[in-house]
Order: structure tokens, then C-alpha cells, then sequence
């Protein structure tokens, strides 16, 4: 990224949107200014400038919430930049995981399918650690991973048998079955989301 080619305001700043590099979901919107993006730069955690404090601050200096930039974007009227992180705890001062948490009316959509895996995935990793009573991930949990892995070969036969009739939701619920076992199989491996979306984006990429 060519700082040089940044188009920062009157005031010198520039808007930053901070999304998760894994679930696309936005974070928080702050500003920088050239020394907060070279830092960022540099070191590979979020940085900005205050505009109440008048000084540069790296996310979670105090709250110990830091974010890892992987990547920082300059947008097409080079007037507005995008830090993709892996968020290390909550974006929000308020404990969210995202400021962006205060609906304006009804939502009619539904997150973004990565977002929907990361947070399925991060429920089951939670649930492996505390055993919960009653838990059914706890339960296969501790039947092994045999048994788990008899139950992503179970489900995917279920698939086959619904993606052959015409009934669309069947597919879908049989689908997401399938999905959420094999989850908690690369949850027993110690395989993550990111680590897949990142082996088929190799793949994709030309």
C-alpha cells in the first residue's frame, strides 16, 4: 500500500473500516492518519487516531482486545481505508464483538454463511471446554472421535438420500446436519474455519 496515494481529509485523517478477516463481519468504523497507518503497517495490530484524545491508540493497549491486520485496503476514491484483523476478544468498548449492534428497525436477513460457521464453530469449541450437562456436543464429545466421525458419514448419506427427492428443505436441514458434524470433526482435530476457507482459496485462486 502506497501511503502516498491516500486521500486523508482536511484534518488529516481518513475513515477506517475494521472487518473479521474470517467471518466478513464489520467491526467497528474509526480514523487514522498517516502515522496510524504506517504503524499498522508495521506492526500488523490496529491502529488509529483519536480524535477526542488527539493521539495515536493501538487496539486493546488497554483492554488487552488486540486486533491482527492481515491485510489494509485503500478504497477506489482512495478516500477511506479497510483493515481485515483477526479480532483477538470484543471490537466494541461495550464488550460486542462488533460497535455495529443497535439494529434500526427489523432485520430481515441473516449473517453471512462464514459468520454463521465461525460462530457455530467457536459455540462448539466452548462446549468441548465446559462439558455442559445435557450438551450433545459434549456427549460425542467424549463417545470419541470414532463416533463423531461415524456421524459426518451418517449425515452425508442423509444428504445423498434428500438431494435425490424433490423436497428443497429436507436438503437444506440434512445439509446443515452434515455442516455442523463436520465442524465439530475439525474441532476434535484442531482445524478451523479459517484454516479451510484458506485451503480453498488456493484452490480457487487462478
Amino acid at each position: 500500500m502506497n501511503l502516498d496515494e491516500v486521500r486523508f481529509g482536511a484534518d488529516g485523517l481518513v475513515p477506517v473500516v475494521v472487518q473479521d478477516a474470517h467471518t466478513g463481519r464489520v467491526l467497528t468504523l474509526a480514523y487514522a492518519n498517516r502515522e496510524a497507518l504506517e504503524e499498522t503497517l508495521r506492526t500488523g495490530r490496529s491502529t488509529f487516531f483519536s480524535r477526542s484524545r488527539q493521539a495515536l491508540w493501538v487496539k486493546g493497549q488497554t483492554s488487552g482486545y488486540t486486533q491482527e491486520v492481515l491485510e489494509v485496503l485503500l478504497d477506489c476514491d482512495q478516500d477511506a481505508v479497510l483493515y481485515r484483523v483477526v479480532p483477538h476478544g470484543p471490537a466494541c468498548h461495550t464488550g460486542a464483538e462488533s460497535c455495529f449492534h443497535h439494529p434500526l428497525g427489523e432485520s430481515t436477513s441473516h449473517p453471512p454463511l462464514g459468520e454463521v460457521l465461525e460462530r457455530v464453530y467457536q459455540t462448539i469449541l466452548e462446549r468441548i471446554s465446559s462439558l455442559p450437562e445435557g450438551s450433545y456436543v459434549a456427549k460425542l464429545h467424549q463417545a470419541g472421535l470414532d463416533r463423531i466421525l461415524k456421524k459426518v458419514g451418517e449425515e452425508a448419506g442423509e444428504v445423498i438420500i434428500a438431494a435425490k427427492n424433490p423436497e428443497k428443505e429436507a436438503l437444506l436441514w440434512e445439509a446443515a446436519d452434515l455442516v455442523f458434524h463436520l465442524l465439530l470433526a475439525l474441532a476434535e482435530r484442531g482445524v478451523a474455519p479459517s484454516d479451510l476457507a484458506q485451503t480453498l482459496w488456493r484452490r480457487h485462486r487462478p
